[in-house]
């Protein structure tokens, strides 16, 4: 997992207490309601019809069992017990009072995490595959590269308002279980004949009341200059997305609309900053910083191929067989497996997971996965570093 520096936990707790200042100065009197909501909406806090909404942010769906002990310490203490698992890799509270909430920013920032750009007309979550680094398909893992997309959008001054919310998913794997082709961008990571990675990018791609699927704007594009390509969607979109209509305002709508003029305008922009890089303030991505992201995503302390062991005994329950079957995925290292966590129950919506069995899941991830979860697009938990001979006891 990204492992924060000073600098990234200066900057969360900063934010917590500008929004606590924010907050306060709302509530009593001195900040009216109309220019607290984009700032509250920034940090992930939505006022709906019956209470407030926190969307926390699980960035490309990793999450530590830290991390999700305190995520139930919320759902106990704030809220009704719970907590909900969204498709889109992040958690959100239904029933925290807004007079708490600078109170739940700060037990956030003290485990690295916020609601920063879960909502709002911005670039939200960046998502991935929730086999990203682990799958026996991958190609390339996606996570250092969705990890340096989070650090250049959060905060983005220019992007900050959009026309309306922007979602990116990465994917590095053959299989593509990140659904690229739905999102506003799709990155698919891949290599060339001589063993370049790059992106194949796709733009435009939706759900919703219109759902639509992205077209690709670049079969390979050298993974040193994607931000700058993206800069370049974003700041045509920014440019002419419609402002006048929410149901329009989606920018697979200015894609199927302009089409081949759309492409065009973001190639001439992206042409337009890397020809005036002279000052270098093109934000091209070097080695260096590749690298030192990259540090955080290398295998868990003791981890290391081991040999292969059948996962069921000739004579284990049938119940066990099925577990297996549907619970238990392949894994790219040998002797280990990725096991998911259901979340699913009849009567019960899908994702809602209660303090209890959040601490459950969390004492499973400390015992059987190195203290490590991810958050599933099919709203569930998965432990990704569980060891074969040890799914009996699991």
């Amino acid at each position: 997992m990204y492992e924060y520096t000073e600098f990234d936990r200066l900057f969360i707790r900063r934010r917590a207490a500008q929004f606590r200042d924010q907050l306060e100065r709302n509530l009593a009197g001195k900040l009216p309601d109309d220019e607290f909501r984009p700032l509250r909406l920034q940090n992930g806090w939505y006022v709906q019809r019956h209470a407030p909404m926190l969307r926390v942010a699980v960035p490309y769906g990793e999450l530590s069992s830290r991390q999700l002990r305190a995520l139930a310490q919320i759902a106990r203490t704030y809220d009704r017990g719970y907590g909900h698992f969204t498709t889109r890799q992040n958690l959100q509270f239904n029933w925290i009072p807004l007079r708490q909430s600078a109170d739940v920013m700060d037990v956030l920032a003290a485990v690295n995490m916020h609601g920063i750009q879960t909502s709002g007309n911005c670039i939200r979550n960046i998502t991935s595959d929730a086999l990203a680094g682990i799958a026996p398909d991958e190609v390339v893992d996606p996570r250092p590269y969705c990890e340096l997309l989070r650090q250049w959008s959060t905060l983005h001054p220019e992007f900050a308002f959009l026309p309306r919310k922007f979602k990116i998913a990465v994917t590095g794997a053959i299989e593509d279980r990140a659904a690229i082709a739905w999102h506003d961008i799709g990155l698919h990571l891949l290599k060339n004949d001589a063993g370049e990675i790059g992106f194949k990018v796709l733009v435009g791609g939706g759900m919703g009341r219109t759902p639509v699927i992205g077209i690709t704007i670049r079969e390979f594009l050298p993974w040193q200059q994607i931000l700058v390509f993206i800069e370049a969607i974003v700041r045509v979109y920014n440019r002419f997305g419609r402002r006048d209509n929410a149901y329009k305002a989606r920018i697979k709508i200015l894609v199927k609309a302009e089409g081949r003029k759309f492409i065009d305008a973001v190639n001439a922009e992206f042409a337009d900053i890397l020809e005036h890089d002279a000052a270098g303030s093109a934000h091209l991505l070097p080695q260096a910083e590749f690298d030192r992201v990259a540090k955080s995503f290398q295998l868990p302390a003791g981890v290391h191929a081991l040999p292969e062991a059948p996962d069921a005994p000739f004579d284990a329950p049938q119940a066990y067989r099925r577990w297996l079957e549907r619970n238990v995925r392949a894994h790219k290292l040998s002797g280990y497996r990725a096991v998911t966590l259901s979340l699913k129950r009849a009567g019960q919506a899908p994702g809602d997971a209660s303090a209890e069995r959040m601490i459950a899941a969390a004492t499973i991830a400390e015992r059987f996965s190195h203290a490590e979860l991810r958050v599933t697009h099919d709203q569930n938990l998965l432990l990704p570093w569980v060891r074969a001979s040890e799914l009996p006891a699991l």
